[in-house]
């Protein structure tokens, strides 16, 4: 059952009926249809601004409460299917599938019908990057991250938040490409601000500056910053989230060094503002207070127009900044500059504090209980089939779009051989992507919500062997009782960590069958890896998803044994020594460069 506690101000929307404008304790919030209640409609998300609220169920549905200044009912169910994440801004929504799909609405996004949702991602250009994995609004802008990692914006560019030239661009009426090579976007529902990160760990920034809230430093005196910057002098660890307000920004950092601890830093204003501190902040400094003591962490952190909620791992949840209409539960309207615990009414599931999490509107609040559990099968299907790195074919269809898929997979489900999916690809090629779509979605998950006329085009080449269709049932299917029959799992130091095994199939091609046979092992775990070091299973987590190591992995000669001995539990080592040859060469490669380092300096 949901469990939803909510404070702040009750109106535009209004949230709660027969409830004061201002709630300024945590109360629980109900859905005005009890109905919604049920089990299988478990919270997933919850996103706010200041015209509206959506709540995103685990079944992949959504409802909105709208302004009451809005002509519709109070509350209205969205009417997109297969929801994985919303993003609510201020004057703005961004909605995204499980297909990669993404719908917004605002009058910066479509001024000619701006209550009604519009596919934003088909408006990209370049084709090939019409595939999104995630969507951020801001304030009145919003982006889009494609599955070829380009960042993408549209809407508002009246501060720059785009990276162009405000004067030059005051709004994108569709997305328009600012960056590549982006890892992770983070931006605000009150903000005119975004921040890029690509794989290299770099830090870039462009919007709203007058508060200085991109923590580049005092001598920065640009209101506006219209071009993306990099940020230097940002704090060391990894960056796991930054969400900005109106005029201050909050980064979390993951210190690697520290077992890991989760710390928070913030920049900007601090008058009236969720900046935790009692001074401006032109850099990014470390937020500091006895409420975070060192053996508790932060779960999960959410900042508004001008507050912020941290909860961390001993049940605190902890406040700072603007309470104008109680948005900080501390059950009055006094502002908070310095972090605050704020007192909870008992929770269900207090026990499992790790489910629950914060979201911040404009000048309300939400706590709510979310448990982790697998998501629908057909979800995380259609989102490992959609990310091209896991990809090794590509089909084309009439309209012009790409397909990436499996080859793998199609041999299994074809008759294994090669000119079937030759067929199967002159097939689709000719099909829009809606057809291309239905079939993939026959062959990877048995699903046969087909056209029938589209079914006998493809039925001959489709494999019928009887032992190959119990393998994809219990495989994809999950006919078994056991949940954890979906993901293949390492259990290491009292902690689990889930590999889809769609990707370990995938790569068993590679494997010859060793991942095969292991997940015909009822129990799908493996203890053997209960010993590695963090870095080596990370190493080993990386190359299992993408045959490759990272660049800035210290590589060690204590690394390479570790694995190995762990890795012949799959006798990996001897069917594909990929792995250990990559290591070896970084090893090598990185003991040269040192010694040439050190050669230069001894000159």
């Amino acid at each position: 059952m949901n469990e939803i506690l909510f404070f702040g101000k009750n109106s535009h929307p209004k949230l709660i009926e027969n409830k004061p404008y201002e709630i300024t304790k945590p109360i629980q919030f109900k859905f005005e249809n009890e109905n919604e209640n049920e089990n299988e409609n478990q919270i997933k998300q919850i996103s706010s601004g200041y015209n509206s609220t959506i709540f995103l169920f685990k079944n992949g549905k959504a409802i909105e409460y709208l302004s009451q200044n809005d002509s519709k009912q109070n509350t209205s169910k969205i009417q997109i299917e297969n929801i994985q994440k919303v993003s609510v801004g201020d004057w703005n929504e961004g909605i995204l599938t499980i297909e990669g799909k993404v719908f917004a609405k605002g009058y910066d996004i479509n001024p000619n019908n701006p209550k009604e949702f519009t596919n934003i991602s088909s408006l990209i250009e370049d084709k090939n990057d019409r595939i999104i994995q995630d969507v951020v609004s801001g304030d009145r802008s919003v982006y889009l991250l494609t599955s070829n990692q380009n960042a993408y914006g549209i809407g508002s560019n009246n501060f720059g938040q785009l990276g162009f030239d405000s004067k030059t661009l005051k709004k994108a009426e569709k997305p328009i490409l600012m960056m590549k090579n982006v890892s992770k976007i983070f931006s605000g529902n009150s903000s005119y601000s975004v921040f890029l990160l690509n794989s290299n760990q770099e830090l870039f920034g462009c919007g709203r500056n007058i508060s200085s809230q991109f923590g580049l430093g005092e001598s920065i005196k640009e209101t506006k910053i219209d071009k993306l910057t990099q940020i230097q002098n940002i704090p060391k660890g990894k960056i796991i989230d930054i969400q900005s307000g109106f005029d201050f920004s909050i980064m979390l950092i993951e210190d690697e060094n520290e077992n890991p601890k989760r710390k928070l830093y913030s920049c900007g204003f601090y008058e009236y503002n969720g900046l935790g501190k009692n001074e401006y902040t032109y850099e990014f400094t470390e937020i500091k207070s006895s409420l975070f003591e060192n053996d508790d962490n932060i779960i999960d952190f959410s900042v508004g127009n001008q507050h912020t909620l941290v909860l961390t791992s001993k049940s605190k949840l902890i406040g700072f900044g603007n309470n104008s209409y109680g948005q900080l539960g501390t059950g009055d309207m006094n502002f908070e500059k310095i972090p605050f615990q704020i007192e909870l009414p008992k929770l269900r599931f207090n026990e499992n504090i790790s489910n629950y999490h914060i979201s911040c509107g404009e000048f309300n609040s939400f706590l709510y209980y979310s448990p982790s559990s697998f998501s629908n099968l057909e979800e995380d299907l259609i989102k490992l089939f959609r990310r091209k790195e896991f990809c090794d074919i590509s089909f084309k269809t009439e309209n012009g779009e790409i397909i990436e898929a499996h080859k793998l997979i199609l041999k299994y489900r074809l008759n294994q051989n090669q000119n079937q999916i030759e067929k199967l690809q002159e097939i689709i090629s000719k099909k829009s992507i809606k057809e291309s779509n239905q079939i993939f979605e026959m062959i990877y998950s048995n699903n046969f919500n087909i056209n029938p006329k589209l079914y006998s085009e493809i039925k001959e080449i489709i494999n019928s062997n009887e032992k190959i269709e119990e393998t994809i049932k219990r495989i994809y299917l999950n006919e078994n009782e056991n949940e954890n029959e979906k993901d293949f799992i390492i259990e290491r130091k009292e902690k689990q960590y889930k590999f889809p095994k769609l990707i370990l199939i995938m790569r068993s091609e590679l494997y010859r069958g060793m991942f095969l046979s292991v997940t015909d092992d009822t129990s799908n775990k493996v203890t053997d890896y209960s010993e590695l070091s963090n870095k080596s299973f990370q190493i080993f987590e990386y190359w299992i998803y993408s045959n490759q190591i990272k660049d800035e992995i210290e590589i060690t000669q204590e690394i390479i044994n570790e694995l190995e001995r762990g890795i012949d539990y799959f006798q990996l080592n001897q069917t594909n020594p990929n792995l250990f040859h990559l290591l070896i060469n970084k090893f090598n490669n990185q003991n040269q460069n040192q010694n040439q380092n050190q050669n230069q300096n001894q000159n």
